[in-house]
């Protein structure tokens, strides 16, 4: 997960309607059943979740996980991406189809970010990206050497070839994307799959027909590090 100093760069112009539809669609119940949620009510679940993984790959990550119980304000913040859940919800797998349903419900009250600005990557990639912590610097629950969050990329995109110190996780909730590792090929990667970055290890994702979210974990002494494009 590229991080930076956690602001979002979003091209207003070419945002506004996509957000201004997500707002409506929340308001008219269209994304989710049910009492809404909060971003502190998904770490227990994503907890949960991980720890049904058994992945030896895991263990440092959850070794590190925070136990504290303060928890910190989080400001909502809404993204255009955000419209794609609906159909994020309808094709989750069975093992992660509650968690895909809370972060539905929670979604409103979450603060979503994107890392890059249009210069950077495009109005295109802007409008089918972003992510949000739940545990790290920013998240409901704080944490100085853990991270994790929520990654969603719409159909047709590719996240460019990049790199960062923190040793990091991925595990697909719902939607299939390719993943490719330094000058290896591209690999789909199911749902379920927990994939692995070492330290400095370049990566690249990209997306087929179908939208993508996926589970991140960082792990680093230095959590607010950049990340940079590998050209």
């Amino acid at each position: 997960m590229i991080r930076s100093s956690r602001r979002a760069f979003v091209s207003v112009g070419a945002a506004a309607a996509l957000v201004a539809t997500t707002r409506a669609a929340w308001a008219a119940g269209e994304h989710a059943a049910g009492e809404s949620l909060q971003a502190e009510n998904l770490v227990e679940p994503t907890r949960s979740l991980l720890d049904a993984r058994r992945a030896a790959v895991l263990t440092p990550f959850l070794a590190d996980w925070p136990t504290t119980s303060e928890r910190r304000a989080v400001v909502p913040a809404t993204i255009p991406v955000l419209h794609l859940l609906q159909g994020i919800q309808a094709s989750a797998p069975a093992f992660s189809r509650d968690l895909v349903n809370d972060i539905a419900r929670a979604a409103p009250a979450m603060a979503w970010r994107q890392t890059y600005s249009e210069a950077d990557v495009g109005a295109e990639f802007l409008r089918n990206y972003g992510w949000s912590e739940i545990v790290g610097t920013t998240g409901p629950v704080p944490s100085e050497h853990i991270a994790c969050g929520f990654l969603i990329l719409g159909p047709q995109t590719h996240y460019p070839l990049h790199q960062h110190e923190a040793e990091e996780v991925y595990i697909p909730l719902s939607g299939t994307a390719a993943w490719k590792k330094g000058d290896g090929g591209w690999h789909e990667r199911a749902p379920g799959t927990v994939i692995h970055h070492a330290s400095n290890e370049p990566h690249a994702m990209r997306t087929g027909a179908s939208a993508f979210l996926g589970l991140y974990l960082w792990r680093s002494t230095d959590l607010r590090q950049k990340a940079h494009f590998v050209r």
